[in-house]
């Protein structure tokens, strides 16, 4: 009977853990199968991404160095445990003779129990110290979450963009192979010489190079994008194409203020200038008596316990005011503020070059969405351009109004024009995403989350 039981339970467990397995291979098949948007994409880095997880776990490092600081306010309580053998009885002479003062055997233990009750406000400041530590850990791992942001975006709109150079590539390898089967065509009936048919011929083989080259730039912002999503380096991942492109405000003004009052970067060194100040009063502690309160108690015997003294009283315990006062230390704490003080001034320093810093970047990052943005509207123009001059010269070639060379420079203007293009576009959205770094703004107010997707 109990044979069947422990059959049953380690059946039931083996059925779960099956279920369990097939479910998340389910997940997994679904994460592989679905297009993700952007949000969906940042949303997964901000949960797996290494760096996210690191600066995390140092924010909790810092709230436990919190507690350790606030356990200082309280009494620390100390035990102590002696065992003692005397060679001989110690002994005090007297005109009525020797009298003994101990036994052979001596054990002794003790509880303390000290109470800072003022520390020249080293202990108050202590504490605040640690709890600017974790704010100033909290704006770091904002920066970190940035950043990984920024980067996730990136690799984003440049998997897009790969994506597109690979589609144009197979087009024009299309396009060429049908154009070297018309200068074969052409050829043999004797219309056109054999230098055009090898024209033809090296063009194809130059741009079949170059679709290995585009599809390996695919794979190159896959591998990219994954190892920032915490995946296998070749897990495949499916993402939704841009279908509308987004407005951003041109008021470099209202830009730069929302910089300077949302980076963390700025927080952090603000509040490394708070912990300074900390620092300063902590040192100045020593200028000031230490009071503590100190209880004890103890025992003292001839067996291990210390229950049995014949000699002196088993136990005691006494209440002690203790004041420790440092008195001269030949200039040192005057040395440590003086030190703390010129390091402060270092800090208010990397402060203003952090600020020109943040302000030089959200300039380049405005100037540049700005030409982006002027250059798709180019680039649209010139692409539409370069389409009608590929259809026009293609048809003029099949009327053998257009030579050979004519129809590969007509593809290679195309070519150029598609990649131009898509180069505008995409980068008008990556400098988009460097100026919301730029910034500091939250994912979660990105206006490429407002942007709609292509199902397709």
């Amino acid at each position: 009977m109990k044979k069947m039981k422990i059959l049953v339970i380690l059946i039931s467990i083996v059925v779960q853990l099956i279920c369990f397995l097939h479910i998340k291979v389910i997940y997994a098949s679904d994460m592989h199968s679905q297009k993700l948007s952007l949000s969906e994409v940042v949303e997964i880095a901000l949960q797996n991404n290494s760096q996210i997880k690191e600066s995390k776990e140092k924010v909790g490092e810092v709230r436990e160095e919190k507690r350790s600081a606030r356990s200082d306010f309280f009494p620390k309580l100390t035990a102590s445990y002696s065992y003692t053998r005397l060679d001989e009885i110690p002994f005090m002479k007297s005109p009525l003779g020797s009298l003994g003062l101990s036994n052979l055997d001596n054990y002794h233990w003790d509880l303390t129990a000290v109470q800072p009750l003022f520390t020249g406000f080293a202990l108050s400041n202590k504490y605040k110290m640690s709890k600017n530590k974790i704010k100033t850990q909290k704006a770091e791992k904002n920066t970190v979450v940035l950043e990984v942001v920024k980067n996730v975006k990136q690799l984003y709109f440049k998997l897009l963009l790969s994506k597109k150079f690979a589609h144009v590539a197979a087009e024009s390898v299309q396009n060429l192979m049908l154009h070297k089967k018309n200068a074969e065509k052409f050829y043999a009936q004797g219309i056109i010489p054999y230098n055009d048919l090898l024209r033809a011929k090296v063009a194809l083989a130059n741009v079949v190079q170059n679709k290995e080259k585009a599809d390996a730039g695919v794979r190159i912002a896959t591998s990219g994008l994954n190892i920032l999503l915490n995946r296998d380096i070749d897990s495949k991942i499916d993402i939704k194409d841009i279908h509308s492109i987004p407005s951003f405000s041109t008021d470099f003004n209202a830009i730069a203020k929302d910089a300077l009052l949302n980076r963390p970067e700025l927080k952090a060194a603000r509040l490394a200038v708070k912990s300074i100040d900390n620092g300063i009063n902590i040192v100045r502690s020593s200028y000031y008596p230490h009071i503590a309160l100190v209880y004890r108690y103890e025992q003292n015997g001839e067996n291990s316990s210390a229950t049995s003294n014949d000699y002196s009283n088993m136990y005691n315990s006494s209440i002690t005011l203790k004041a420790d006062w440092t008195l001269f230390q030949w200039g040192k704490t005057k040395a440590n503020v003086s030190a703390y003080r010129y390091k402060k001034r270092s800090i208010l320093e990397k402060l203003e070059s952090i600020k020109n810093g943040i302000m030089f970047e959200t300039k380049n990052a405005f100037l540049d969405l700005n030409v982006a943005k002027k250059n798709i509207n180019t680039a649209k123009d010139s692409l539409a351009q370069a389409k009608e001059n590929w259809r026009i010269t293609n048809l003029q070639y099949q009327q053998q109004i257009a030579t050979s060379t004519e129809v590969l420079d007509a593809r290679t203007f195309l070519t150029q024009a598609e990649t131009n293009y898509y180069q505008a576009l995409y980068g008008y959205l990556i400098s988009i995403a460097k100026l919301e770094r730029a910034m500091g703004r939250d994912h979660k107010e990105s206006v490429l989350n407002k942007n709609t997707y292509a199902t397709s």
